[in-house]
């Protein structure tokens, strides 16, 4: 997947792998939507959600099952895969299939997880922590840096805001920016209200639309979303997913509105 300098490229899918079915609806809907849009996409989904709140909060079907359906997917839709990693095993297991290793937000610090996963010399998308600030994003890239990996992506996903909420700083983009790595937003997990139902995380995914469009008006490289056929039926993060029905008219305004900001602004890179 080749993106060009300030071309808007898009990541998303379900939260989680639940049945193969929505997996594959999911990712035939998404790819003609991107390319009709001509722009680069990335499916996401994953395989075990290793940090719900709850023992029995749905984690998904494994790294074994997950990374099968994963390579059936970017087989029978020629799309690259993303997916979540957990350990240095895990990258071990997965790195084959995955085109991108995206580390979750509670392990950004890691430091063996990240050297691993630099070692593996593909993309490596790191999300950032609610619990960091924009500028301690430097020792995350140079810690990937180290292993002479410079596929360096880092996805702001909002920061934590008292108890059980999250605000976004659009702060964050340009000085993470200026680090010389694509910056991406992830715009849904940014309404997450993490344990925000006790058992497990809430969400206010109305308030969708607004930060994503504030988000590509600052001058983003990419946008996460993660979209299910059904979210209020979902097994994991329903109250913060698109309904897939509802992602068309979104992404298109996104795309317009990063045209439009791209006429009147250089964004260096």
């Amino acid at each position: 997947m080749k993106i060009q300098k300030n071309q808007l490229f898009l990541i998303a899918g379900p939260c989680v792998i639940e049945t193969k079915n929505i997996v594959f609806e999911t990712a035939s809907v998404l790819k003609e939507i991107a390319e009709n849009l001509r722009i680069p996409f990335i499916f996401k989904a994953s395989y075990d959600k290793a940090n719900r709140s709850s023992i029995k909060s749905y984690r998904g079907p494994g790294i074994e099952k997950g990374v099968e359906i994963l390579s059936e997917v970017k087989e029978t839709f020629n799309i690259p895969i993303i997916s979540d990693v957990h350990s240095v095993i895990e990258i071990k297991i997965a790195r084959d299939i995955l085109d991108v290793i995206q580390i979750p937000a509670f392990l950004c610090r890691q430091t063996d997880l990240l050297i691993e996963a630099g070692k593996t010399g593909k993309p490596v998308n790191v999300k950032k922590g609610q619990f960091i600030a924009p500028w301690d994003v430097s020792n995350i890239i140079e810690k990937l840096k180290s292993t002479g990996n410079k596929q360096i992506m880092i996805t702001e996903r909002g920061t934590c805001f008292g108890y059980n909420n999250l605000v976004v700083d659009f702060r964050s983009f340009p000085i993470i920016r200026s680090m010389g790595v694509p910056v991406i937003f992830d715009a849904t997990h940014s309404v997450q209200l993490p344990g925000g139902a006790g058992t497990c995380s809430s969400g206010q995914k109305e308030f969708i639309p607004y930060l994503s469009r504030a988000a590509v008006a600052c001058g983003i490289d990419g946008l996460f979303f993660e979209v299910h056929p059904q979210p209020d039926k979902a097994l994991c993060d329903g109250p913060n997913m698109i309904p897939l029905k509802e992602f068309k008219n979104l992404i298109e305004s996104l795309v317009e509105i990063h045209k439009t900001v791209n006429k009147f602004i250089d964004i260096p890179p």
